[in-house]
């Protein structure tokens, strides 16, 4: 695959017709390789940044899934005695389901389905992220997205997402031939990367959304940590 463009092709968990036993099977597969490969560790960073000398929080993740970051991120809280309420948000219901089922997040989560753009709040969270979120859109959708977290936060807001890395395209390639037993990480993994960003693409992105004053990067193991501070 040429990687000097973006893919536009989707990613099969982007279908509408996918059976619900296999979406969670993917998403456990997720929270392995995120948790192995670092993924949640740059959400962390992500937070700690935005956390600073707080108390208490209101976290908000757009395309929680099965709420495996907000686990993440409410773990660490409780380590640094930060109270942590957290609002997760994902327009498929099983999603938001099998999320509630997590015992980390039973006594502070709110749950929202429904696309983030439709959610208006009561009273705005002090931080919203996304993780492996945006290459799931195009341009002009990025730019909105960015434009409505921005709006929506009272602290500031990061992403954590991938690059578009040669390396990392035939790494995960072979990982998941060889280890994954879901044929939606086997098809998605790579072509995730596929649809990743470069981060002069990023810098456009955010100079069409208006944003001026934000932070990019780079992570282990191909990733990007956006950071913008309000």
């Amino acid at each position: 695959m040429n990687l000097q463009q973006r893919s536009y092709t989707k990613e099969l968990l982007d279908r509408d017709d996918i059976p619900f036993e296999d979406i969670k099977r993917n998403m456990q597969e997720l929270n392995f390789i995120n948790t192995t490969l670092g993924g949640h560790q740059i959400t962390i960073k992500g937070l700690q940044q935005l956390a600073v000398n707080l108390e208490e929080i209101t976290v908000c993740e757009i395309g929680c899934g099965g709420g495996d970051n907000l686990a993440a991120v409410t773990k660490w809280c409780n380590k640094k005695n930060i109270r942590i309420n957290c609002i997760g948000i994902d327009i498929k219901e099983e999603c938001i389901n099998f999320a509630k089922q997590n015992t980390l997040l039973s006594n502070c989560t709110e749950w929202i389905t429904s696309d983030y753009q439709k959610v208006n709040f009561a009273t705005k969270p002090d931080i919203i992220f996304s993780s492996l979120f945006c290459h799931h859109f195009n341009e002009d959708d990025l730019k909105n997205q960015l434009q409505w977290m921005k709006e929506n936060c009272s602290k500031g807001f990061f992403i954590n997402d991938l690059q578009r890395n040669s390396i990392a395209y035939h790494s995960i390639r072979l990982l998941t031939k060889f280890f994954s037993s879901s044929y939606l990480v086997k098809n998605d993994a790579p072509l995730s990367v596929a649809r990743g960003f470069h981060k002069n693409e990023w810098k456009n992105i955010f100079a069409n959304a208006v944003i001026k004053e934000y932070q990019i990067d780079w992570k282990w193991a191909f990733r990007y940590l956006i950071i913008y501070k309000k």
